[in-house]
């Protein structure tokens, strides 16, 4: 739903149908469909169909517009936050009270009503904290503070709302409140002739009382504001420092607002040297927009994204704007009352360019620990000719032992990117049955990242068997800065959602599944396997759980795809549904195909009709669908317990005939080629390089590290054959296995899996 495709109002008036709503909800309407209806300026009748926000159901009802008053989209979202209804019509009618919330911002200094007491604080947080309903286009706008000095500590929360972080604060210093607890905190009255410093210091939000920090002479000072006054036209902020401008402890210091900036005084600091790096600094990797870079401050190195670059008012240095990795800077993105890029509260350091270096986590690691494979200089600098589209073929089980398996192999890993390199190993590194999505013709504006894919990330996988974590980064990096998500270069996502979007937003491939139900075609990616609560299952195959949730679901394939990807039934993250899944090494989706040829699993005659009630009878196979023909339909169904099912005819194809004797159709099967796990929110894969079952490797990106906050992670491939003594035994004798005590990483794999990947080798040749 686009909230910006409805209409939306507040019901004023009591309407004469429905009696039960309430004055004060909020209901919306279609734009087109307001737009057909001859709504009158004033006077006259007209009902209009709308939906009421909050609603258990979507009912319509024809409301009366003089019953009614319209919102802007802003105004709803504002209003949908407060309750109970009376109230927010009570503040529906005070307009200047809407009026002034739309106006506030992130970083206002406000006022906030928390239990009967006035508390004070910055808007750290503006938008919805509450999961939108299902039928609802809106969620409400809601205000997310920190609180501040007196009042620290009288919050309920650190910036989290409902296992979600909003925004980051000390525990018990944040709020979220609607707008009619909040006001913002009014300056004091000053005097005509103060008017310019009332406007430079409402947009400053700087008051008395303020911690503050200005940058001067390459160190970031920090102190309180103690009193702001006008000299000579100019509005001049009085600061108490530890160390005024001689380096006196105990000090003051006067300065231009302007060169002033709103922030808190990170502890344990008294003051945050920029070092900038020495004369033989390396200089060979250019520093640009979106660099990992690092600078070291006070404290020792700190490493980050460069968001921006330009000059500052006052400076002549050319300045930029760094993301750090972690809450030790001093803004969201603002510095002098002006926003110059978006992140996290105190994510936000603003250094000169001459202070950057590249991240040294990145850079000539092989010289410091002799792990790390040489890599090309084409591949090390991205300097490829586009035009040229070098091939490099999946690694054989021969290659395996020689080009992937020990430390320093892999994918790299860094800062939450294990679901990237899971996912790319699993299916590029011993497999091709994507690798469409590596050549077909793309949008301009999305070749990098197709290009970055290619020749930074699956081809030196290919041929040297290592990528360099910064390609992982850059890789993110385009995926960030083409709008596909803001967060792709700092937080964890799933591995559908990252290959969904490559797949299918940028390299626009056509959808891998196809699904029939109920005569139509449903078009996806990814399948997310469902049960329903009266499955008998303990210690379910693949096989077992695509088709009960095929059987559930009422689905068949429109066609045997050339890649499978199977997302396991988990509660979330953390909560698994089974302790244990076996692998199926082979996928048999014969009978789950909508067309073609189908064997009586009585007789092997050809197959006229289907038993969806037969499918759980435990006198069949535990698996497979349940198809019979004419003659062993009848006897199924004569026994008594069986005379209430409901068997449906199978649609036979056309010009196939069955010449009355039993026969062996051709099985459509998919071969299992990786699987990833996720333990703890860390994502490693499985993948089955060769045809024999201790064919076998495990990848973790993080599998070790080297150093602390300036080292780097290790990958680590290894070969697992235990696996194939797992798979060997029978269920009863795997059930009785204690994860922890099972050998090597097989509990892994059968206890931890995620998704699961199949390819078919005949129909991959083809897409």
């Amino acid at each position: 739903m686009n909230p910006k495709d409805y209409v939306y109002f507040i019901l004023t008036k009591k309407p004469e149908h429905p009696q039960h709503i309430k004055l004060g909800s909020i209901c919306y309407i279609r734009g087109h469909t307001y737009n057909t209806h001859d709504v009158p300026l004033s006077g006259g009748s007209t009902k209009l169909p709308v939906t009421f926000l909050k609603s258990l159901t979507s009912l319509t009802y024809n409301i009366d517009v003089n019953c009614i008053e319209k919102l802007t989209l802003e105004e709803a979202e504002l209003l949908l936050a407060c309750e109970p209804e009376d109230e927010r019509l009570n503040w529906f009618r005070d307009k200047d009270a809407v009026q002034t919330a739309l106006g506030l911002t992130v970083e206002t200094n406000v006022m906030v009503k928390e239990e009967d007491e006035t508390l004070i604080g910055v808007i750290r947080y503006i938008g919805p904290v509450v999961e939108q309903g299902y039928l609802d286009p809106i969620k409400g706008t809601f205000f997310g503070i920190e609180l501040q000095k007196p009042d620290k500590g009288k919050g309920k929360t650190d910036g989290t709302f409902g296992y979600k972080t909003f925004f980051l604060c000390e525990k018990n210093c944040g709020v979220f409140a609607p707008f009619s607890r909040v006001k913002p905190l009014a300056p004091t009255p000053l005097s005509p002739s103060m008017a310019m410093l009332h406007g430079q210091q409402q947009t400053q939000n700087i008051f008395p009382g303020d911690n503050v920090y200005f940058f001067i002479d390459g160190k970031y000072h920090f102190g309180i504001v103690l009193h702001i006054q006008e000299d000579g036209g100019q509005p001049i902020v009085q600061i108490s420092t530890d160390k005024d401008e001689n380096g006196k402890r105990g000090g003051e210091i006067k300065l231009p607002l302007y060169m002033v900036s709103k922030g808190e005084f990170p502890s344990g600091s008294e003051g945050m040297d920029i070092d900038i790096p020495p004369v033989e600094a390396p200089t060979d990797l250019s520093i640009s927009l979106n660099s990992v870079v690092e600078v070291t401050l006070g404290k020792g190195n700190s490493y980050g994204i460069i968001r921006w670059i330009g000059t500052l008012p006052g400076r002549e240095d050319v300045m930029v704007g760094l993301e750090l990795e972690e809450p030790c800077g001093v803004s969201d993105g603002t510095i002098h009352g002006k926003r110059y890029f978006d992140c996290p509260p105190k994510r936000a350091l603003f250094v000169k360019l001459t202070s950057c270096r590249p991240d040294s986590r990145f850079q000539n690691i092989s010289a410091q620990n002799n792990m790390m494979p040489e890599l090309d200089k084409n591949e090390e600098d991205g300097n490829h000719d586009t035009g040229k589209l070098e091939t490099v073929p999946p690694i054989s089980t021969e290659q395996v032992e020689k080009l992937l398996i020990g430390r320093m192999k892999g994918i790299q890993g860094h800062c939450n990117s294990c679901y990237m390199d899971s996912a790319l190993f699993g299916l590029f590194s011993c497999s091709s049955v994507l690798d469409s999505m590596l050549f077909k013709a793309t949008n301009p504006q999305d070749a990098p990242i197709q290009r970055i894919l290619l020749h930074n990330i699956v081809n030196p996988l290919r041929s040297k068997g290592f990528v360099h974590g910064r390609h992982i980064m850059r890789f993110r990096e385009q995926l960030q800065k083409h709008g596909y998500c803001q967060s792709f270069t700092t937080d964890e996502k799933d591995p559908e959602e990252f290959l969904i979007i490559v797949m299918h937003h940028i390299l626009a491939l056509e959808p891998l599944l196809k699904l029939s139900a109920a005569g139509k075609v449903q078009e996806s990616y990814c399948y997310q396997i469902f049960l329903d609560q009266n499955h008998s299952l303990v210690l379910p195959t693949v096989q077992q759980l695509l088709e009960h949730s095929f059987y559930s679901e009422g689905l068949k394939l429109a066609e045997v795809p050339s890649c499978l990807i199977l997302q396991m039934p988990r509660f979330g993250k953390k909560f698994k549904m089974f302790n244990k899944i076996i692998p199926s090494l082979e996928l048999d989706i014969t009978d789950l195909l909508s067309e073609g040829p189908q064997q009586c699993i009585m007789c092997g005659h050809m197959a006229v009709e289907e038993c969806a009630d037969c499918f759980k009878e435990p006198v069949f196979s535990q698996t497979g669908f349940k198809v019979f023909c004419k003659t062993c339909s009848s006897q199924v169904h004569s026994h008594p317990q069986r005379l209430s099912h409901r068997p449906a005819a199978l649609e036979v194809p056309k010009g196939y005939i069955d010449r009355g004797i039993p026969h062996s159709l051709t099985r459509d099967r998919l071969e299992l080629f990786a699987v990833l796990c996720i333990e703890t929110s860390h994502y490693v894969s499985f993948v089955k390089h060769g045809p024999n079952t201790r064919d076998w490797i495990f990848f973790d990106s993080m599998a070790d590290r080297e150093g602390e906050r300036d080292g780097f992670n290790i990958p680590e491939v290894q070969a697992c054959p235990e696996v194939s003594m797992y798979l060997e035994m029978s269920p009863a004798e795997l059930a009785n296995q204690v994860p922890r005590d099972m050998k090597g990483v097989a509990k892994r794999l059968f206890c931890d899996a995620y998704m699961y990947l199949y390819r078919s080798t005949s129909m991959c040749l083809y897409r």
